[in-house]
């Protein structure tokens, strides 16, 4: 993995009021499917626009960050833009799904 999913440290209301481009991945660092994924985030992340900050947040159940997104499935990708969401990928398959939805981003 690129680098480790951190415990989860920001609140919904800190996200809500965050400016400008980011991402939030919720998964686990013992998920299969969170590790198999990472080649394809990171080669999309490759091609990110200036300024996206990127979080990595560990997930699970009674997660308050996670629920109020309604995640369900790891790994999910969640594209903010000043705050609001733009996109979301669950489970991306390749880079081009990670890209399409970074492209919404404006």
């Amino acid at each position: 993995m690129t680098q480790p999913y951190e415990p989860e440290q920001t609140t919904r209301a800190e996200v809500d009021a965050q400016r400008g481009l980011a991402l939030i991945e919720f998964g686990t660092n013992w998920c299969g499917i969170c590790k198999g994924a990472q080649p394809a985030i990171a080669e999309a992340l490759a091609d990110a626009p200036a300024g996206l900050q990127h979080l990595k947040v560990e997930d699970g159940s009674g997660r308050p960050l996670g629920r109020s997104f309604g995640v369900k499935l790891w790994p999910t990708l969640v594209f903010l833009r000043d705050g609001l969401e733009v996109a979301r990928v669950v489970r991306p398959a390749n880079a081009g799904a990670v890209r399409e939805a970074m492209a919404q981003l404006g």
